[in-house]
């Protein structure tokens, strides 16, 4: 019997438009550029994405990665290449929510975030291994730090700029439910804690200050049974409670303390920092998330949170009224005190299904912002900040990152004057496709 249209089953988001996957890895030399290339940029801009090989997949999270990468060197834009991760799930034509794939340690969709250390560069899925990727985008070896790690590795590490650390963390389905880990300088895993929490939460970030690794226990949780049936096995628990555990770096479960917070969820931390016997952390905070189905997704806002550790208070406030995603700081100010962060964000009674249409900077300390409008039919994915040299201004460099644009179905490289984000685009980097949207991306410096 043929289906009608009324019975024809609709296209999920992450599978149509510009969230849909691309089908080719390309690579493409020489591109063109409107306007100027900055000649201090020497190096490499990579961004992460699910990219299911299949062309489908249940959720957006969980297709299969994909980087896409520009090499800058000379003020030239050298090349474009896209890549998928090829990982044990990939190879393998995994399913991203089998029980048995959650519990191979090494069956990543390696989709979230692309990040150097130590002279590696990694592509990052919260639930699984790292991979290790060569500076072309190849895959090259899953990464478990000589057998030294044996829980996943978060999407979103932070690396110390004063130390040269990258403190991480990794959250399961199975006890014990998170674990707190930390990279020297060198890229050795030298500190490993279980935190203990009351279940299994998805931990999706966490934050760091020069003295604390900060975790968010909130109310999105697993469900194994769900996964065994073949649902998918995250959702919204009214009853879990909601907290905030702070620790001293290097720390363990006997030295968190642990704060009582409304019930909410965070995706993405912007920063935080120690102010005197404060902790003050700046959040993207969603009220819930997926209460009533993996659809149900309200907006994010920024907000700040004050931890007095002497009297135990906690302050909530709201710091803008504008929905954002994908927020970030200068990697130079992670985990100490510090004036912009950047953000994706929608223009107002924009009813667009992009993930944004303008990047804002944010001045936490004027509580002002800057936007930049890419106009109708062309929308930015996150932005990351480039500084234009060690000791440059938290204003001085670039932020750069990728725009869509609907009127020729084809994807810019983007790189705005920090300074001075409401002006032109300093340099538009034209790519031979597009870039579908994804998640997270790093500047990698040569």
């Amino acid at each position: 019997m043929a289906t009608t249209s009324s019975e024809a089953v609709e296209i999920p988001f992450h599978l149509r438009g510009n969230f849909a996957p691309v089908r080719e890895e390309l690579t493409v030399t020489d591109l063109p550029v409107t306007g100027a290339i900055p000649p201090e940029l020497s190096g490499l801009y990579a961004r992460n994405g699910a990219n299911p090989k299949s062309g489908s997949s249940p959720h957006w999270f969980f297709g299969d990665g994909m980087l896409h990468g520009v090499r800058i060197e000379g003020g030239k834009a050298r090349w474009y290449r896209n890549r998928w991760v090829r990982t044990k799930k990939f190879e393998n034509d995994f399913d991203a929510v089998a029980p048995e794939t959650m519990m191979d340690p090494e069956a990543s969709a390696a989709n979230t975030h692309v990040i150097p250390h130590a002279g590696k560069i990694l592509a990052l899925e919260e639930g699984h291994f790292p991979y290790e990727i060569g500076p072309e985008l190849e895959t090259l070896r899953c990464q478990d730090y000589g057998g030294r790690l044996t829980s996943p590795f978060t999407a979103h590490p932070k690396l110390c700029p004063q130390t040269h650390e990258l403190h991480f963390f990794g959250y399961s389905p199975v006890a014990p439910f998170l674990t707190y880990h930390v990279l020297d300088a060198k890229g050795d895993l030298v500190h490993t804690a279980p935190i203990d929490v009351p279940g299994a939460t998805m931990m999706h970030d966490f934050i760091l200050t020069r003295e604390h690794a900060i975790f968010m226990d909130l109310p999105v949780v697993f469900d194994i049974e769900k996964a065994i049936n073949g649902g998918v096995p995250i959702y919204w628990d009214e009853n879990y409670g909601a907290r905030i555990g702070i620790l001293p770096r290097f720390g363990t479960s006997a030295d968190v303390r642990w704060f009582e917070i409304d019930p909410c969820y965070v995706f993405h931390a912007v920063n935080a920092y120690v102010d005197g016997s404060r902790v003050v952390a700046d959040v993207g905070r969603h009220a819930y998330m997926w209460r009533d189905s993996m659809e149900d997704f309200p907006p994010s806002f920024l907000h700040r949170w004050i931890f007095d550790l002497e009297t135990g208070r906690i302050t909530e406030q709201q710091l803008d009224d504008r929905s954002h995603a994908f927020p970030r700081v200068d990697d130079r100010v992670v985990g100490l005190p510090y004036r912009y962060g950047w953000a994706v964000a929608s223009r107002a009674g924009s009813d667009s299904d992009a993930i944004g249409d303008t990047i804002v900077r944010y001045d936490v300390q004027k509580g002002t912002s800057v936007v930049h409008d890419f106009g109708e039919g062309r929308h930015p994915g996150e932005f990351s900040f480039v500084e234009a040299s060690p000791g440059a201004a938290e204003d001085e460099g670039w932020a750069l990152g990728f725009v869509y644009d609907e009127s020729n179905d084809k994807s810019e490289l983007v790189i705005l004057d920090g300074s001075n984000p409401a002006a032109p685009p300093v340099a538009r980097i034209h790519l031979p496709a597009r870039v579908p949207y994804g998640f997270h991306g790093s500047w990698i410096a040569d």
